[in-house]
């Protein structure tokens, strides 16, 4: 019952994740981008605050329910005297899952204060450059999410 529910929250946790990113790209910004931009940057900022507060509770419970995961399957197959060999499709999720922290960590602690700043001045230009380069980023970990759930459930 633990399993089923750490698994729940794992796939709840990826869902506001990589649905959050789908809606921001594909709907968020399409709809803003017809905002002058003393309305569009500072609509994209607060609406970035509030997705990357949700984003930080869900990279760490997806970290803390995947290691909990592999580390008890791990424990369950060595009390059972074999030896544990994380499967490939298992192996790749957690390597693309830490490089998409990693990224999400960029854009939240370093472009993303480059917008907080350029709001906070009123530097329209800035703004819009902070907003480019999340963006690319953000694609970046949309590709890579939409990537490791492709691969996991075809691996299934």
């Amino acid at each position: 019952m633990l399993y089923a529910l750490l698994k729940l929250l794992h796939v709840l946790s990826i869902v506001v994740w990589v649905g959050g990113m789908v809606f921001a790209a594909f709907f968020l910004r399409p709809a803003a981008m017809q905002l002058p931009p003393p309305q569009r940057i500072p609509l994209m900022h607060a609406a970035l605050q509030r997705f990357f507060r949700a984003v930080v509770v869900a990279v760490l419970v997806v970290f803390v329910t995947g290691g909990w995961m592999i580390g008890r399957a791990a424990k369950e197959t060595v009390q059972a005297g074999l030896t544990f060999n994380m499967p490939l499709d298992w192996m790749l999720m957690a390597a693309l899952g830490v490089l998409m922290m990693a990224i999400f960590a960029h854009i939240r602690f370093a472009l993303y204060k480059r917008l907080d700043r350029a709001v906070a001045a009123q530097d329209w230009p800035a703004g819009g450059a902070a907003l480019a380069s999340i963006r690319i980023w953000v694609t970046a970990n949309l590709a890579l999410g939409v990537l490791i759930i492709a691969f996991t459930l075809l691996m299934a």
